[in-house]
């Protein structure tokens, strides 16, 4: 009997090709293309006001916010991905041959999903520290006002720090800004998760 075949693997200018006529975001890694899932109301409302309150913070400045429209590649890893949030300081730096995908962000922000947050977490954080000029990154809960900050220290480490209430601010080092928890959590209704997920009947 023979094998299955695997199906043949696309080239990222075919992957570019088929990205720009689809009608829904997908990532892509060794070949393969990833449809990436659609954001709840809650999701959306917390990027939009992300990207309100980083751009009222940068406005004047040389580092400029970006909503998820705009695909990063990791070009030590080759992912292509959609981060909810990226700024990018001085003059972007796109993939050769394009006008729509970028390699020099200095900040990215995730929110966290329950279908994503161990992705975000770990494999595409991985992926992300390979970003030599990234500064920072940010995970944003749904269930709570807190977020989680990783800043990329002079060693190669990254250092957590967290922000949690909607009273608190979250001070952003390599932007020279601070962002309000308020402004970006605003009209928010939280569903917190359970400690622990219900014992099966």
């Amino acid at each position: 009997m023979p094998l299955p075949q695997r199906s043949r693997q696309l080239t990222e200018a075919e992957y570019l090709q088929t990205e720009r006529a689809a009608e829904f975001k997908s990532e892509f890694y060794e070949g393969e293309m990833f449809a990436m899932s659609g954001g709840t109301l809650q999701h959306s409302l917390i990027a939009t006001n992300l990207a309100g309150e980083f751009r009222q913070r940068l406005k004047g400045g040389s580092c400029v916010a970006y909503n998820t429209d705009l695909r990063v590649k990791i070009e030590t890893t080759g992912l292509l991905t959609y981060p909810d949030l990226s700024v990018i300081c001085g003059p972007a730096r796109f993939v050769a041959g394009t006008d729509d995908t970028v390699v020099n962000p200095t900040v990215l922000v995730e929110v966290l999903s329950d279908s994503t947050e161990a992705y975000d977490r770990g494999t595409k954080f991985e992926h992300y520290r390979q970003i030599p000029t990234l500064q920072e990154y940010l995970l944003v809960s749904q269930k709570a006002p807190r977020i989680e900050q990783f800043i990329r220290q002079a060693d190669g480490h990254w250092l957590l720090k967290e922000a949690a209430g909607m009273e608190k601010s979250l001070e952003l080092p390599s932007l020279g800004i601070s962002v309000s928890l308020a402004e970006i959590f605003a009209k928010v209704e939280f569903v917190p998760a359970p400690i622990r997920p219900p014992a099966p009947r």
